[in-house]
């Protein structure tokens, strides 16, 4: 069984910064990707940002201003959050992804980030 609790959203003006963390537990192993990803209201989910095995990757509009991170021995992933937007506003959720036969893709119960103008 695979869980995983995000932690570190609320509420910041235009420009400031946020940490979110993501502590898993279960069988999660080094090659599990791990990641984050976003919904907006009326929006759909979108993919944030995302490591595997050291190497990260970023959607276009957070590039730059995020950055992820993974600590392999407590089996947490952070986002940092930086020069934050009011576009950025959303429920902000952790992410692995397991082999289909272990279940697929698991997320946790999300935490909201909202920006001020």
């Amino acid at each position: 069984q695979v869980h995983l609790e995000e932690s570190g959203g609320g509420l910041v003006q235009a420009g400031g910064s946020l940490r979110l963390s993501c502590a898993a537990s279960g069988s999660i192993f080094s090659i599990n990707p791990m990641g984050w990803y976003r919904q907006a209201p009326r929006k759909a989910r979108e993919w944030v940002a995302s490591i595997n095995t050291g190497a990260t990757t970023y959607a276009p509009s957070v590039k730059g201003r995020f950055t992820i991170s993974r600590d392999y021995a407590k089996n947490m992933v952070s986002l940092q959050m930086s020069n934050l937007k009011p576009e950025d506003t959303a429920v902000y959720y952790c992410w692995v992804r397991l082999p289909a036969a272990r279940g697929g893709d698991y997320w946790g119960q999300g935490t909201q980030v909202t920006v001020s103008s």
